[in-house]
Formats: structure tokens, C-alpha cells, sequence
């Protein structure tokens, strides 16, 4: 397949979707299908985790500690076991006694990583609030649910941290063996100093990158059957990874891997927050092999909002070194990172690995000296959530030549466009080690600022002014990795599995399909867009084709979904099978044809004889002899079907310009939205429309951090925005209108062209909005306003006045 499918090179027209039908089959790749997914969605018919029954199934809740940090001095659970209906109750004494490890093992690993053990129940202490200490087990789940409060668990109260810079210099220590609450110090470039010595400026900032609670359509949810006959574990959960977690499960509760199977069955999505091993679905899983019953846990909302990872916090001081040229020289960032009270699965990649490699942005930049802290608190662990490391690292840049263009009286755009990395100059290797394989961001930022009216805003902004209305405009120029790659690389900086995927395509002797993903969907699109990938390589009907992902017993081995990896490298795997597939047909109908096989040509699902075209037979049929075997070539099996395993030879890089128009009003701290563009350069689009949504729902996100998101805790790590009451999701009445354009530049290493899309627009909003909103306040000598930007931090700013927002 070629990497140029004919995608308009910018396109900003409202994409409509159209049924497979309508679709010539040579346009099955690139057109706006309809999502299969969606008749059972919008109609019902989904099944989630906590839809599913079992004969004889029971609940289980989870007891969890009030406090941030606390000794256990003892936990009695004598009237719960007592209760009506009660079947069980577990604590860390009865874990050990069944011979159960216990552990959360971490799946990333750092030079010098301090490792605290993680428990899965508690033992001597508690180390955030939320964490589990016991379990129970009922007939009912209202019954479980209520014996919670019969568990006496006495406390001897500790002080506690919340924040990762004084983390460091307190007295008070989340894990003994973390020196000042210091999990590592990762350190990536050297040589800036000279830079900054020379500069003719240097503009410096002070940035929050809020702490964030992943907010999925579904809860984490789990059921566990326990098949004694065959001593085999069957676990349906909320996961975008079920290999994965069938590995790290096998070891946590010392089960053989071949013994447990893991079903993601409709997931109501992640942002990452479902990749992670967590205590509550290990113990389900134990609960169950010990009772000889399913059994089933669903979080509430209040637990999802202590126990999930949370994303984010970041508390950075930045420097942007600049000749006299207006040209950028050197950068310097110095990062604390909240990890949280333990690490979670993959939390040292995110602030090293995924936020300081990519703290250039699209930038030229020779000198940099990037220092990340990262740092136990008495919080809610962090880990990966949509963008993992790549929001925090673009908004850092992202405002730092804000600011700069700023102080050297310069227009932003073109600030930016004179120092990035030349369309001529890729693949571009960084002084952070990422080598860019492709790019041309001056088109993206012309299409931006032209489809924003760029210079005539510019003018009416100076009008409103003088009419005493203050309108902004704030651009991110933004650039992500996505699919991490290759394995040998992972390995190197510390992942502890492939980054690989894999994809079987089996052909049916009736000539229609079922592919095999080792991705995990939950809401992306992947039965749609997989679909359309083997159509177009098979030359089938999008309609004869099945796909299946999710259940480790059916996917031969799966590296599963995030990352913005699904596309990129689990569509290459399907197409590299699909490509096998062809192959082997091709030998088949030469063969049938008595032709040679360099003489076989292949188009549109129809192999024929070159230069004798009425000779042909088309792939169904050949399909139907591969199975009957009576003619076939000689030391040929049976069968028509391919497995890959592909491992990408570098990460893929999408790019964009976001463009926030905004209305602010001093006297309140109002913020008003007059236009959003998003431009946006993914590679080549499979389906426009799910690219579209995706690039929708991310901003929608990423608004939601710029405006109105924050996790807070008090001094004794107790959680004080720990439901929607207090903690401000944005609704739809908070979105802008989205004006959408693209860009394409096909990825260069990957069958498909294509890049990642699933993260995007989490990535270029926030800074967008605060650009924007700071441009606004230029006149009130405003010139940075930490997220969320709710009202009251915008009037404070304007006012000049400290604190609160």
C-alpha cells in the first residue's frame, strides 16, 4: 500500500459520513464510514463490565482509609463478618496467609528508581486517601456496601504532603527509603549555560500544570469467576490493555498466566486511567478463587475520583535563552513531578521519557537542560492520562515563547515560525534524543492564522480596546510522539513489555474476514477503521470483514490501546497481515491460472494475468480453493490466514496549530469564546470523520483543563474535590464551536502513513486558551495566569491581587 491515499492536502469543509455502500471499493481507505460501533451504543444493546451476570454471583467493596497518611494499628473485622449476608472478609494478614505476593510491580524502571513496595491491601500503613485496607464480600451489593462501616480500623494519624516541591523539604516522609520524598532525578541535555550566558534575552516562568481526575463514561469495574474443574480464572474488566494486565495479574496474585484469561468486554473509556494495574481488580480476582464464586466489584464515582490515576501535576520553572536575532538558543526546565503515594504501572515514563524528550515542541532549539524531580506525596497515585507527558511539555514551551515574543515586542506567529525546525531539515534529530521523521509546520500555522483572519483580528482587537472590550488571541504550536517505538528502544529507557503489536487476518473459505487485534478499544472507532484497512489491502467488501480485540483468549498477544498507538502500529500489523494474506493468494491463483507469479497482477480484491486480463480470478475464490487444498502448490499447508507482529522503527510525530479567540471581561473574570481553529496533521486519515471526533473531544478535554479542572487536597491529604460537585467537569454549554482544517504529511516508516490522532487536541488546547486569555490582559500588564483560568483567578490577576482561584 502506498503511503499517499489521497487525502486532500488541507481540508476544512464539515466531513459527512456515508455507509460502506456508497463507497467505491478503491475509496474504502480514507472515506467517512459510519461507526459500526454505534447502533449498540446509542441503542442500549452495549454490554459493560457491570451489565454482566453471572449464576451465583456475589459483590465486593472495598473498606478504604479516611486518612492521607496513617499508621494501622489494627483492623477489626469481626461484625462485618457477622453482618447479613456477608460471605467474607480479607485483609493483608489473610493475603499472606494464602500465599498471595500482594504487589503492584511497575512496569517502567529509571536509573536510581527508589521502588517502595505497593501493596494491594494495606499492611502497616496508609499513604493516601482512598487506599484499600480490606475487602467484603456479600451476597448483595448493598450488603457489602454497608458492612464498610462495621470494619474498625484504628489509625495513629501522620503528617502528611501534598505538594511535590515542599514533598522535598518536609519533615514528613511518604516511604523511608525515598530520601526527601524523592523517587529520582532524571536529567536529558547538558551544554545550555554557554547559551544563556550569551543570550541578549532571556524570559523565564513559573507554570502549574494542574493535577487532573479522569473522568471515563464508565467506572473501573470488575467480574471474576474462578472455573475450579479446569482451575482456570475468567476475568471480564475495564481495561485497554488485557494482556498486560493478564501478565501483571499472574504475578500479583502468583496465578500461571495460562490459567487466567482477561476479557475487555465495551469499555466506557480510559484516557489512560484503565491501562494501569490497580489493587481493586486483583483483589476481585482473589476474592473469587476463594469463595468458588463469581464475583463482581464496581466503583462509584467517589471511588474513581481518590483510586484512579490521576494525570498531571507538574510544578515547572522554565527559561528561554534568545540571541539578538530573535532567534531561540537554549532552554532550561526544571520540573518537580507529583507521582503520588506509590508508582503506578508506567508513571517514571511520563515526566521523563514522554515530557522532557519533548520539551522542544517544534522548535530549533541547539542548547537545552532539561531536570525532572519526580517525587512521592500522601496523594492518589499519577500516571498516564490522555497526552501522558506530551500536554505538560507542550504547554511548557507553548507559553515560554508566548511570553518571550512578548517582552521582545514581537508578534507571536511570527516568532514562532522563524525558529522552527525547517521543512527541509527532517528527519530531524533533537538534542533530546527523539529524531522527528517528518514536518512542515509554517503550513499548518499559515492555514491557521488564515482560517482565523489573523491580521484583521489584529485590528479589530486594537478597536475593541479603545471601546474598552478585550479580546485575545493565543496559538499552540503543538507536537506529539506517539506509538512508542521501537521495543529495543523501550527497553533500553526502562519499559518492562514490547511496545510491538500485533494483528492475525483469517480469510473464510465464503471469502469474507475476521482480523484478530492485539489493540483495546474503548470508544475509538477500531471496528470501523481496522475494517477499512483490510478492506482496502484484501480489495473485500468492508462488510465481510469481523474484528476482534480485547479477550487474551482469542488475541494471540497484545500490547493494547494508548498512546495513540492503535492506528499507527496495531493498523500496521493488520495491514502488514493483510499484505501476507495477498501473498499467498497470489501464489495460489498463478498457480490455478498456470501463470507466473511476476506475471500475476492484483487490484480491487481480483487477481489476473498481465497483459491477459479476461484471465482472473478474484480473492474469495481463491479463498475457497486454500481451504479445499485439492489444488494448490506443492509443499503449500491449507488455509488462508497471516499473523504479525509489528515493531515500528520510531515513534510517529502528529503536529498542528490550535487558534484561541476569547472575550475577556476584567471586571468579572469572564471568559467568552469567539472562535477555536484547530488545525491539525495526523498522516494520512483512515476515516475522517472518527479523526474529527477524536480531534473534538480532545480539545473539549484540554478546555477542560485551561478553564475549569483541578484535583486539590488539604494539608492531611484529604481530597476536597472528590465528586462532580466540587470538582468542574465542563459540559457541552462550555465548548466552543470547533472550526476544524488539516494538514497531510504522511508518516514515512509505517505501511499506512498514518500517525496518532486519539491525543491530539488534549495536547494543543490548554495553552491555546491561556495564550489567548493572557493576550487579552496584555493592557492590565497580565502576563501569565495559572489553569484553571475560572473567574476569579482571571479577576485576581487583572487586579493584581495574590491567591485563590
Amino acid at each position: 500500500m502506498s503511503t499517499d491515499k489521497g487525502n486532500p492536502d488541507t481540508r476544512s469543509e464539515r466531513v459527512r459520513t456515508v455507509d460502506a455502500s456508497e463507497v467505491e471499493q478503491s475509496e474504502v481507505f480514507g472515506s467517512a464510514i459510519k461507526r459500526r460501533e454505534d447502533p449498540s451504543l446509542i441503542t442500549g444493546e452495549a454490554q459493560y463490565t457491570d451489565d454482566i451476570q453471572r449464576k451465583d454471583m456475589v459483590h465486593m467493596s472495598v473498606v478504604r482509609s479516611q486518612y492521607g497518611h496513617a499508621r494501622v494499628e489494627s483492623i477489626d473485622t469481626s461484625a462485618a463478618e457477622e453482618a447479613n449476608g456477608v460471605l467474607a472478609v480479607y485483609t493483608a494478614e489473610d493475603l499472606e496467609a494464602a500465599g498471595v505476593p500482594g504487589e503492584l510491580p511497575v512496569g517502567w524502571l529509571l536509573e536510581d528508581l527508589v521502588q517502595p513496595a505497593y501493596p494491594i491491601l494495606a499492611r502497616e500503613k496508609v499513604r493516601y486517601q482512598g487506599q484499600p485496607v480490606a475487602v467484603i464480600v456479600a451476597e448483595e451489593r448493598y450488603a457489602a456496601s454497608d458492612a464498610q462501616d462495621l470494619v474498625e480500623v484504628e489509625y495513629e494519624r501522620l503528617d502528611a504532603v501534598t505538594d511535590p516541591v515542599g514533598a522535598t523539604e518536609s519533615d514528613a516522609t511518604v516511604h523511608e527509603a525515598a530520601e526527601n520524598n524523592v523517587a529520582f532525578n532524571f536529567q536529558l541535555g547538558e551544554g545550555a549555560d554557554e547559551a544563556f550566558e550569551s543570550a541578549a534575552h532571556v524570559t523565564e516562568i513559573d507554570l502549574t500544570n494542574q493535577r487532573l481526575i479522569p473522568n471515563a463514561m464508565e467506572p473501573r469495574a470488575c467480574l471474576a469467576d474462578y472455573h475450579v474443574g479446569d482451575d482456570e480464572l475468567e476475568v471480564q474488566m475495564t481495561s485497554q490493555n488485557p494482556h498486560l494486565h493478564r501478565l501483571l495479574m499472574s504475578g500479583v496474585l502468583d496465578v500461571p498466566e495460562h490459567k487466567l484469561t482477561i476479557v475487555a468486554p465495551d469499555v466506557g473509556g480510559g484516557f489512560g486511567s484503565k491501562i494501569h494495574h490497580y489493587p481493586d481488580e486483583a483483589l476481585t480476582t482473589f476474592a473469587a478463587k476463594q469463595l468458588e464464586r463469581p464475583v463482581k466489584w464496581t466503583a462509584t464515582r467517589t471511588e474513581t475520583y481518590l483510586t484512579d490515576a490521576h494525570g498531571r501535576g507538574h510544578e515547572t520553572h522554565a527559561e528561554l535563552a534568545v540571541d539578538e536575532d530573535g532567534t531561540i538558543t537554549g532552554l532550561r526546565v526544571d520540573t518537580h513531578a507529583d507521582l503520588g503515594a506509590y508508582l503506578s504501572t508506567f508513571a517514571p515514563s511520563v515526566p521523563t521519557y514522554l515530557y522532557a524528550t519533548m520539551l522542544p515542541g517544534q522548535y530549533d532549539i541547539p542548547a537545552i537542560d532539561l531536570s525532572v524531580t519526580g517525587v512521592f506525596t500522601n496523594t492518589a497515585p499519577v500516571d498516564a492520562y490522555r497526552g501522558a507527558g506530551r500536554p505538560e511539555a507542550s504547554y511548557v514551551i507553548e507559553r515560554l515563547v508566548h511570553k518571550a515574543a512578548r517582552e521582545l515586542g514581537e508578534d507571536p506567529a511570527a516568532f514562532r515560525r522563524r525558529n522552527f525546525i525547517p521543512e527541509d531539515a527532517f528527519p530531524y534529530e533533537m538534542p533530546t534524543t527523539m529524531v522527528y521523521d517528518s514536518g512542515d509546520y509554517g503550513k499548518a500555522l499559515d492555514a491557521a492564522l488564515e482560517a482565523v483572519g489573523y491580521e484583521e483580528f489584529r485590528e479589530r482587537q486594537q478597536r475593541a480596546r479603545e471601546e474598552g472590550r478585550y479580546l485575545g488571541v493565543g496559538l499552540s504550536c503543538y507536537i506529539e510522539a506517539c506509538g512508542i517505538a521501537p521495543s529495543e528502544l523501550a527497553g533500553q529507557l526502562g519499559a518492562q513489555a514490547g511496545l510491538w503489536e500485533s494483528g492475525l487476518v483469517r480469510m473464510h473459505p465464503s471469502g469474507s474476514v475476521t482480523a484478530y487485534a492485539g489493540t483495546s478499544g474503548h470508544g475509538q472507532g477500531h471496528e470501523t477503521t481496522f475494517a477499512q484497512i483490510i478492506s482496502d489491502e484484501l480489495g473485500i467488501p468492508y462488510d465481510d470483514i469481523d474484528v476482534i480485540e480485547g479477550d487474551t483468549e482469542e488475541i494471540p498477544m497484545g500490547m493494547g490501546t494508548y498512546g495513540s498507538r492503535s492506528a499507527a502500529v496495531g493498523g500496521s500489523a493488520l495491514s502488514t497481515s493483510a499484505k501476507k494474506v495477498v501473498e499467498k493468494a497470489k501464489r495460489i491463483a498463478a498457480h490455478q491460472l498456470e501463470a507466473s507469479e511476476e506475471d500475476i497482477e492484483f487490484a480491487d480484491g481480483e487477481f489476473s494475468v498481465r497483459g491477459a486480463p479476461e484471465r482472473s480470478m478474484g480473492i474469495k475464490d481463491v479463498a475457497l480453493e486454500a481451504y479445499l487444498a485439492h489444488d494448490i502448490p506443492e509443499e503449500m499447508e491449507p488455509g488462508l490466514e497471516a499473523t504479525s507482529f509489528y515493531d515500528p522503527e520510531n515513534f510517529t510525530f502528529p503536529f498542528g496549530t490550535h487558534v484561541a479567540v476569547v472575550e475577556v471581561e476584567p471586571d468579572t473574570g469572564e471568559i467568552a469564546f469567539e472562535r477555536y481553529v484547530a488545525v491539525d496533521d495526523v498522516g494520512n486519515q483512515i476515516n475522517p470523520k472518527i479523526v474529527e471526533g477524536q480531534i473534538h473531544g480532545g480539545i473539549a478535554q484540554g478546555i477542560g483543563q485551561a478553564l475549569y479542572e483541578r484535583a486539590q487536597y488539604d494539608d492531611n491529604g484529604t481530597l476536597t474535590t472528590g465528586s462532580m460537585q466540587d470538582y468542574a467537569v465542563p459540559k457541552a454549554e462550555h465548548i466552543p464551536e470547533m472550526e476544524k482544517e488539516d494538514t497531510v504529511t504522511p508518516c514515512p516508516h509505517n505501511p499506512l502513513g498514518v500517525k496518532g490522532v486519539g491525543e491530539a487536541g488534549t495536547i494543543a488546547a490548554p495553552q491555546a486558551v491561556v495564550n489567548a486569555v493572557v493576550d487579552a490582559l496584555e493592557p492590565f500588564d497580565v502576563d501569565h495566569v495559572d489553569m484553571p483560568l475560572t473567574n476569579e483567578a482571571v479577576w485576581r490577576a487583572v487586579n493584581g491581587t495574590e491567591g485563590g482561584s
